[in-house]
């Protein structure tokens, strides 16, 4: 008991000695240019100064395809992780989308192995298959220092008309049990190396008839409860380390919000009726479904009070809109000052993200 007493005083010693400048900018992970990150970048006087929580890291340049964005080769990804992990005292997350099949940030012509197989593929066989994989994949993250893998999918392969989910094989399958264990092979691989994971999209997209980065996404008509029991399982086994909440709307969930912003969705549905006590983050909040609909001001307050832990911005989608760290900082100020979040919210969250990462030994 007095151990646990210790790290909880510890822990909340850590939360309360940060400004609120620092436990707001916590709460974002964003994308930025650049592969190389001097002490004097933007980004890395966004970790130390402002106490940036995390980064999200891209192979290709959105514009300009035939230019890196962060990812250009083994080396020059170690390197960055470096400078971005010991140029202060706080270590932010640096995370990539690293599913297998199509979705790889570490990819071959860059010098990395390129060939993990997709969900679909692996699911057809044998757990010690899917297990030297995922290790493979882990080993490789681990050995370029990056510490957070937003994966694995927890979709069901429901639509075989779906573009995002079934028609690129990121899903394990039609049976729940079975894309729930998939989805521990991989996280526990993980883990093994010291790599955070993010499983996704709850409350599920594999029923989607549309694509989410392009606009609206209604599942009303094509969702079903089954699509939960993935979820409900792995939240079960106690091993997630954080949940990615989808931006499809679902009038059976909540009438009038997407699931990213919607309280009924995140506190009433994740956090009550699954009893899910973990980090919830969004994907990305500048994919259309999202920033065609809402001001930014509107959605990082819905986000926050639907009960959201990490609100993330990738950065890839024109450079010359890009997010900056300050403005959403300074957004957030604004809805705290004029009681339109709560303080109880931003502690609750930070709580949260260093518990999260404390887990694999980062500075917080």
């Amino acid at each position: 008991m007095k151990k646990i007493a210790l790290i909880t005083f510890l822990l909340y010693s850590s939360i309360y000695a940060k400004s609120i400048d620092q436990k707001i900018a916590n709460m974002f992970v964003v994308g930025f240019y650049g592969t190389k990150a001097s002490k004097n970048s933007k980004i890395v006087q966004d970790i130390c100064s402002r106490g940036l929580g995390g980064v999200l890291l891209f192979d290709r340049h959105p514009t300009r395809h035939s230019q890196a964005k962060n990812i250009s080769s083994f080396s020059q990804l170690k390197s960055l992780a470096k400078s971005l992990s010991s140029a202060c005292k706080h270590q932010p997350l640096i995370a990539v989308d690293q599913e297998g099949g199509k979705v790889q940030r570490l990819r071959r012509k860059d010098g990395f192995y390129g060939r993990y197989p997709k969900a679909s593929m692996l699911a057809t066989q044998s757990m010690d298959v899917a297990k030297k994989a995922y290790i493979n994949m882990a080993d490789e993250l681990h050995s370029v220092g990056i510490n957070f893998n937003l994966a694995p999918v927890a979709d069901m392969a429901v639509n075989k008309k779906n573009r995002v989910i079934y028609k690129l094989g990121r899903s394990y399958g039609v049976r729940a049990d079975r894309v729930a264990l998939f989805n521990k092979i991989f996280i526990n691989a993980m883990h093994s190396r010291g790599i955070l994971t993010s499983i996704k999209h709850f409350p599920g997209h594999g029923s989607s008839l549309g694509d989410t980065h392009k606009g609206f996404v209604d599942v009303t008509k094509t969702w079903s409860k089954k699509e939960l029991e993935p979820f409900s399982e792995l939240v079960d086994s106690g091993k997630l380390d954080s949940v990615m909440v989808a931006h499809v709307f679902n009038k059976n969930i909540d009438s009038r919000y997407p699931a990213s912003l919607s309280r009924k969705t995140i506190h009433g549905l994740l956090r009550g009726k699954l009893g899910y006590g973990g980090v919830v983050i969004t994907d990305d909040l500048q994919m259309y479904a999202i920033s065609k609909h809402y001001s930014l001001r509107n959605t990082i307050k819905l986000a926050i009070n639907a009960g959201v832990d990490i609100l993330l911005f990738g950065n890839q989608l024109d450079p010359k809109h890009e997010i900056t760290v300050k403005k959403l900082v300074s957004i957030t100020q604004s809805l705290l000052s004029k009681g339109e979040i709560s303080k109880k919210s931003i502690d609750r969250a930070n709580h949260r993200i260093d518990s999260m990462k404390r887990k694999i030994g980062l500075r917080i």
